[in-house]
């Protein structure tokens, strides 16, 4: 048995400093006590500390002291307004750490998919931190680097839809701390490295360097879209039943029994759901109380209940109307169980929506039934790049062709080593679904904005982007939206975009009248981002910032009409009347500032 002697060595420490405090708290006490009980208890909370994971010094930043005392706003550059049609995407200028919180704001659990390339931290003028560039002499290379990627990374775990994805573009020379910080921070989430070549190689220190880093962020439960570039296997198109991201607290109507038949193998029946136990008293208890009761199958058959294949209770993926109707069209399909860790006799796998699609259209061919069985027998089925591999070798994917793509745009060597279009859309096309909201809070050079409306263009989608990035040497204004706009233009993409400049208010709780005035001036930007509209041209929504505003838009009946949600500034007294009106309307209503500033409220 081995010995843990950095335990001991920290109980014994421990130790000592209790006989220290009890021997202080038995003399008498005097002006100094109270310093040595709380450096006492500063010591205890040291060898207490971590000990285990990724540990580094946590530095401040510039912009955490504007954000102490500043509140970050939005500001639009009307003459950048680039409206022709289709969604509404943004581009925010500025410092990402402040863009986040104003997102926190508006799209909280709401982005679907968060690409980032940050700077790699190679010690070569490519990482700035407090407008200095750190190089290989800074002893604190990383751990700068890493305080500064985890503040904006804890940030987005608030932004991520429960399906949402993260991907992050990194070289070898902070992988191996992404990758353990991912894991801290993203802990119930997986977190898996794939390897991408990006050029014939680079000689470094006696070695080739031929490869960069894609670090994915996804739910356990993760079934990306096809990539062009992977796919021609031969599969069946049944897929288990069992949901293990849910459990019978959280879908209580997926959770009863299927019976089978032992010896025919068919489904006969399903048991009363835990949702309709409950509802007819048949179960009085907590719902994580609820244990799965086999004895309960009729005379001949067995009960299964929803188990994974490592023994854990969790949910059927059909309700039980559903199942028994696609039981009866042929696209369940039961077999004998081999998980030596799942209880239930049988396993059920059922048809995806999107394979069913494909039966009835004709896509998938239909050879007739399995034997004895309503199962339905189908043709060669190849998948066409349902799962990522972990290593891409696509030389579309190298560096040098995202470097000839955007010379090619702009006519000149403006931004350094951007990443190949081909590239990014197929991290899009494999995390993101036609009406996503992706960010880009490092856009660089816009990539991830083109990529979004090259796979809207193929796909007829309805992609949304957000892009973040500063202006330093005018790159945000020059190379971010100057690409989006030429390649808008160029393509014909259907596609508008509004430009805003990130500014910040001083933080004034005495004058709170003042300060909410002064946020008031910035809240149409908000809304607009909130809502991916262009303002002007949504009927739907409103803002209305004084007593007689309100009168009046109530009085213009057309408008008041069509109008689904309205901002209502925050010292407006709407009258009885008014009130009944906008109840009447079914007009969702919300106070501003202080619906997006909630420090404000009370």
């Amino acid at each position: 048995m081995s010995t843990n002697l950095s335990k001991q060595k920290r109980d014994d420490l421990l130790s000592k400093i209790s006989a220290i405090r009890a021997y202080i708290s038995a003399t008498p006490q005097d002006e100094n006590t109270g310093n040595l009980l709380t450096y006492l208890s500063d010591l205890e909370k040291d060898v207490n500390g971590k000990k285990y994971g990724l540990v580094f010094e946590k530095h401040q930043e510039s912009i955490d002291r504007v954000l102490a005392e500043h509140t970050p706003v939005l500001t639009e550059e009307p003459s950048l307004m680039i409206n022709n049609g289709g969604e509404m995407n943004f581009l925010l200028e500025g410092d990402n750490l402040a863009a986040l919180q104003l997102l926190e704001k508006t799209h909280r659990g709401r982005i679907d998919l968060i690409y980032i390339d940050p700077p790699y931290n190679t010690g070569n003028k490519d990482f700035i931190y407090d407008d200095t560039f750190v190089d290989k002499t800074d002893m604190f290379i990383h751990s700068k680097w890493l305080s500064f990627i985890s503040e904006r990374l804890i940030l987005t775990q608030s932004l991520l839809s429960p399906q949402g994805a993260i991907v992050i573009s990194i070289g070898y020379q902070e992988v191996h701390n992404l990758v353990m910080l991912c894991q801290e921070i993203f802990f119930n989430r997986q977190v898996v490295c794939v390897t991408v070549q990006t050029s014939g190689g680079k000689p470094n220190g006696g070695f080739t360097y031929t490869q960069e880093y894609l670090v994915f962020i996804v739910p356990e439960e993760f079934a990306p879209s096809a990539m062009s570039f992977t796919g021609g296997i031969e599969r069946s198109p049944f897929e288990g039943l069992t949901l293990s991201t849910f459990d019978k607290t959280t879908r209580p109507n997926q959770t009863y029994p299927i019976f089978i038949d032992k010896k025919t193998m068919h489904i006969v029946g399903v048991g009363k759901s835990l949702t309709e136990r409950v509802n007819d008293g048949t179960y009085t208890g907590e719902l994580k109380d609820f244990t799965f009761d086999y004895d309960e199958a009729p005379e001949g058959t067995v009960a299964l209940w929803p188990v994974s294949s490592k023994g854990a209770d969790c949910v059927w993926r059909l309700i039980s109307s559903r199942l028994l109707h696609d039981w009866e069209k042929g696209y369940i399909k039961i077999s004998k169980n081999k998980s030596k860790n799942n209880p239930n006799e049988f396993s059920v796998q059922y048809l995806p929506d999107g394979v069913i699609k494909k039966a009835e259209s004709g896509e998938l061919e239909i050879l007739g039934h399995e034997d004895n069985m309503p199962t339905l027998k189908f043709g060669k089925n190849e998948t066409v790049g349902s799962e990522i591999p972990t290593i891409w070798v696509e030389k579309n994917f190298f560096t040098t062709k995202g470097s000839s793509y955007v010379r090619e745009v702009f006519g000149d060597k403006r931004f350094p080593y951007p990443k190949p279009l081909e590239y990014i859309v197929e991290i899009l096309r494999a995390t993101s679904g036609n009406e996503s909201i992706v960010l880009d809070f490092f856009a660089g050079s816009g990539t991830t904005g083109e990529a979004a409306m090259v796979l809207n263009k193929a796909r007829d989608g309805k992609r949304k982007f957000i892009l973040c990035t500063n202006n330093e040497n005018n790159i945000c204004r020059n190379v971010t939206y100057e690409r989006i706009r030429r390649v808008i233009e160029r393509e014909g993409y259907v596609a508008s975009l509004k430009y805003y400049r990130i500014d910040y208010v001083p933080i004034n709780e005495q004058l709170y009248y003042e300060y909410a005035d002064e946020l008031l001036r910035h809240v149409r930007e908000l809304v607009e981002l909130e809502n991916g509209i262009n303002f002007i041209e949504n009927a739907e929504i409103a803002i209305v910032l004084t007593d007689e505003e309100l009168a009046d838009f109530i009085a213009r009946s057309a408008a008041f009409a069509k109008c689904r949600t309205l901002y209502l500034g925050h010292d407006i007294l709407p009258t009885g009347e008014q009130e009944e009106l906008l109840k009447e309307r079914e007009i969702v209503t919300h106070i501003i500032p202080d619906y997006y500033y909630r420090e404000l409220e009370g």
